[in-house]
C-alpha cells in the first residue's frame, strides 16, 4: 500500500476537523424550535429542518431500507475518497476531498443516529436558493466545485506527463 503524502494527511486533519464542526453545530441547531426562523444577519437565517433525503432534500427516504442505503453509500464514498485523498499532490484536490469526505460523514451521522440529517442554514430570502441546508452540504458542495476546477487544469504533474 502506498504512502499517505502531505497533502492527504491535511485532508484527512481537515476532513475530521469539519466532521466536528458539522456535529458541533447541527447539535447546537436541535436546541431551536423546529421550523421557527430565527433572524441571524441578512440573508442568514436560522430554521432547523429534518431532511430525509440527500443534499438540499433531493431523493427523499421513506423506509428504513433507504435511510440505511444512504448510510452505506455515505460511507462508501467517504472511503473511496479516503484512499483518492492519500495520493493527493496539490491543495486544490486535497481541500476538495476532505470536504467532500466531511460532508458525506458528517451526514451519515445524522442518518445514522436520527434517520435523518438536520437541515438549519437558510437563505432563503435571497430568492435564489430555496433550500435549507447545513455544514456537510456546503463541504460536499464547495468539495466537488474545487475538484472539477482542479479537472480544469491545464498544466499536469510530469508523473503523468510521461506516461
Amino acid at each position: 500500500m502506498s504512502r499517505v503524502t502531505r497533502h492527504g494527511w491535511i485532508a484527512y486533519a481537515l476532513a475530521a476537523v469539519l466532521v466536528v464542526l458539522d456535529q458541533l453545530t447541527k447539535l447546537w441547531a436541535l436546541t431551536l424550535p423546529e421550523q421557527v426562523p430565527h433572524e441571524v444577519v441578512w440573508p442568514l437565517q436560522i430554521t432547523r429542518i429534518w431532511n430525509n433525503g440527500v443534499s438540499f432534500g433531493l431523493f427523499q427516504a421513506g423506509t428504513d431500507v433507504v435511510r440505511w442505503g444512504f448510510v452505506v453509500f455515505s460511507v462508501a464514498v467517504a472511503v473511496l475518497l479516503a484512499l483518492w485523498a492519500r495520493r493527493a499532490d496539490r491543495w486544490l484536490p486535497a481541500i476538495g476531498l476532505s470536504l467532500v469526505m466531511a460532508g458525506a460523514v458528517g451526514n451519515a451521522i445524522d442518518r445514522a443516529r436520527f434517520g435523518a440529517v438536520v437541515d438549519f442554514i437558510d437563505v432563503s430570502r435571497i430568492g435564489v436558493f430555496p433550500w435549507i441546508f447545513n455544514i456537510a452540504d456546503s463541504g460536499i458542495t464547495i468539495g466537488v466545485v474545487l475538484l472539477l476546477l482542479d479537472s480544469l487544469r491545464k498544466e499536469r504533474p510530469a508523473e503523468s506527463a510521461s506516461a
